[in-house]
């Protein structure tokens, strides 16, 4: 089974898809080993880790794809993309389908905020008009070159416009040809759960949870139960990151020595049986040339 086909079979079962985000091949790999069956790439967390900036909109096309294109060469999990707006209008979207699904995307999401655009559990977000946003899935959809690939619509009207007008936004993407619905930062549960309402039966649904976002913190089981298709946690592994690395060199610096923090490390043959070392070196041995 494709990676396309694996995330579609698994949006297909009844339980919800949890998707962890991931900014590296590294983490994307720790993903896999616990168990997860896909990752979303969250463009957010590329600027964070990668660059060390907050999710404002300065990350490129190229900035995306070569990340996507380290983590499809090691992982076989089916990977949602986060495509921010496409990177420009409903041109640079077709480029930007085309692009992301050559470097292995399963699902490609696209948002409606204008550009520069910023993290949706910030203040002081706009949006482009409707129409606009219809034109650039239409195009997104045209642009794939399989059919498998899933398109995702997300919306930041609800802090713009209020949930009323995101729902109806939301309506009109579907329309567009959107396979699944992202109405971002809804501020209650009540609020998310007409969303899930709204398209039961008709579209799938996707939720985001942020550590200190907008919208409440709910389990991916409470999620499920509301008809919630697929959750993301798309900054968790980030923040998890920020926390311990901190921890660890707070340690270091206090210590002049790791050992005191070695407990929550692992060593140099654990990180090596992750990496799988000693395959490659056994598949390397198999080219090597025979002593005569």
């Amino acid at each position: 089974m494709t990676r396309i086909k694996h995330l579609g079979s698994l949006l297909s079962r009844p339980e919800i898809v949890v998707a962890p985000g991931v900014y590296d091949a590294l983490g994307a790999l720790l993903v896999a080993e616990a168990g997860f069956e896909t990752a979303y790439l969250s463009g957010a967390s590329i600027a964070y880790a990668r660059f060390g900036k907050p999710d404002l909109g300065l990350l490129s096309l190229d900035d995306v794809a070569a990340t996507l294109a380290t983590i499809s060469g090691r992982v076989d999990l089916p990977i949602i993309v986060d495509a921010d707006t496409g990177f420009g209008n409903a041109l640079n979207v077709i480029q930007t389908v085309k692009r992301l699904e050559r470097e292995g995307a399963a699902a490609i999401q696209l948002e409606d905020q204008t550009f520069p655009k910023r993290c949706g559990h910030l203040g002081g977000k706009s949006v482009i008009a409707s129409g606009e946003m219809t034109g650039k899935i239409r195009a997104a959809v045209d642009a794939r070159q399989n059919p498998d690939t899933l398109i995702i619509a997300r919306t930041d009207a609800v802090a713009v416009e209020g949930i009323d007008a995101a729902l109806d936004r939301a309506e009109r993407y579907a329309e567009a040809g959107a396979d699944m619905l992202f109405v971002e930062a809804p501020g209650s549960k009540s609020e998310l759960q007409r969303i899930v309402d709204r398209f039961a039966g008709r579209q799938a649904v996707m939720a985001n949870m942020v550590e200190g976002g907008m919208t409440p913190a709910l389990t991916a089981a409470d999620l499920g139960a509301m008809g919630v298709s697929l959750v993301i946690f798309p900054g968790g592994l980030a923040r998890a990151t920020v926390f311990m690395v901190r921890e660890y060199l707070a340690s270091l610096r206090q210590n002049g020595s790791t050992d005191p923090y070695r407990a929550r490390m692992v060593d140099f043959g654990g990180l090596n049986d992750l990496l799988g070392t000693d395959e490659y070196l056994r598949t390397g041995k198999t080219y090597e040339p025979e002593e005569l």
